[in-house]
């Protein structure tokens, strides 16, 4: 995030950040993207004896009643040790107690947000399956009744963190007659009978953070274990779309940002054809697109982030939230990109980063609703603007400014 958009209490937070990203060893991060370390419990566990994760949330349940600015500067510094790193950072401290701390009870906040924010115990998100992924209400796993308890059994996949997580966020159908987005239900899931997890995918980046299979077999949640209201998970869900894909752009900037770094300070010593090659143009005009790339990213993630410390009308901020994790990811891909390309071919092997970081980066554009679903959003909500603000009374009807404007026989629609 940019200094000068930061007051006294953000940078001073900033630095505590920064000072997490150094105390992480560097064996951490070799052996997370090895697949040696499956899920970086040290890690969380220090972030929350911090007190830096969910910055947020009240402090009443541990966050430091803080605002989605302060946040997005927060997941583009945890970003910047590596994209996983702020996938398991956001994960529990954002998305899962988010989803806890607008719609569940005083109970469930003191038994799952306090510990979690203190890095006692961790969490995931059970969402995608394997028949649908960013179609949400097309969830098969299902929930029913037995006392005050409900019988949970379905399969979930590709769970960030579901490695390491000691209770996870489902999102199950409780009542099959009704509409796919009304027969949904949000439970809190305790790791226990009825719940094994595989840790099993051969990912192409972003190792160590724990994705795996969760398979629920009659698992018994207790009826108070609903987050919000029976048959009521749209709700959670509406909300939980602000931590999962502002929050992945934030981060995703912050990921992008040490392949810059290091690309710059290569091209100021590599030489060629005896001078250095940031003299050249064709390697600083990447280099300075991927500046402003990066740039232009922080600038769209700090509007969007005040639009929903602002509270402005959802409609406008589900347009908003989308384009910004379709244009900041992209933008930060392209970004890397340009970073691998400039060093040439030392840039592809694991003498740099920059290899890992391009591989990473390659999940922002998938996970958290694909960028093709965030395109479709966009223009629905922008479509719907549309025809609002052409009924406003200050609305000008800009087709008329043309000379042949009143030429019916030339404006022909069908």
């Amino acid at each position: 995030m940019f200094d000068f958009l930061l007051n006294r209490e953000q940078i001073r937070l900033r630095d505590e950040v920064r000072e997490l990203v150094k105390w992480v060893p560097r064996q951490m991060v070799l052996d997370m993207d090895q697949d040696k370390l499956q899920f970086p419990k040290e890690f969380l566990a220090e972030a929350g004896r911090r007190n830096l994760l969910g910055c947020r949330h009240p402090r009443r349940w541990g966050g430091r009643d803080m605002d989605w600015v302060t946040t997005c500067m927060v997941m583009e510094e945890v970003g910047a040790l590596g994209y996983i790193f702020a996938c398991v950072f956001g994960v529990g401290a954002e998305l899962v107690c988010d989803a806890i701390v607008l719609h569940g009870s005083d109970e469930l906040k003191e038994r799952y947000v306090k510990p979690l924010l203190s890095g006692k115990i961790f969490a995931a998100e059970c969402l995608t399956e394997p028949r649908g992924g960013s179609d949400f209400f097309g969830t098969t796993s299902r929930a029913v009744p037995d006392g005050d308890h409900y019988l949970l059994s379905g399969q979930k996949r590709f769970i960030v963190g579901a490695e390491g997580a000691d209770f996870f966020l489902v999102y199950a159908r409780t009542d099959p007659e009704a509409k796919p987005h009304q027969g949904l239900t949000c439970f809190l899931v305790d790791r226990g009978p009825g719940v094994s997890v595989e840790y099993l995918y051969g990912l192409m980046g972003c190792r160590g953070g724990g994705a795996g299979r969760v398979v629920f077999k009659d698992a018994r949640v207790p009826a108070a274990n609903i987050v919000g209201r029976l048959n009521g998970a749209l709700d959670v869900f509406n909300t939980m779309m602000i931590p999962e894909r502002l929050g992945t752009a934030a981060m995703t900037i912050g990921a992008a940002r040490p392949a810059l770094d290091v690309a710059t300070g290569y091209t100021t010593r590599r030489k060629a054809f005896g001078r250095h090659i940031n003299q050249f143009q064709g390697v600083s005009f990447q280099v300075a697109r991927a500046a402003t790339l990066l740039d232009a990213s922080r600038a769209m993630v700090y509007t969007t982030a005040r639009a929903v410390d602002e509270a402005i009308p959802m409609n406008r901020l589900r347009r908003m939230v989308s384009q910004t994790k379709k244009f900041v990811t992209e933008s930060c891909q392209e970004a890397a990109r340009n970073a691998m390309q400039v060093m040439g071919g030392i840039g592809y092997t694991n003498v740099f980063p920059v290899e890992r970081i391009v591989r990473d980066l390659q999940l922002a554009s998938i996970w958290t609703g694909s960028n093709e679903v965030m395109s479709m959003i966009t223009a629905h909500e922008w479509y719907e603007e549309y025809e609002l603000q052409k009924g406003a009374t200050t609305y000008r009807d800009h087709e008329m400014d043309a000379g042949g404007a009143c030429d019916s026989d030339e404006k022909v629609y069908e």
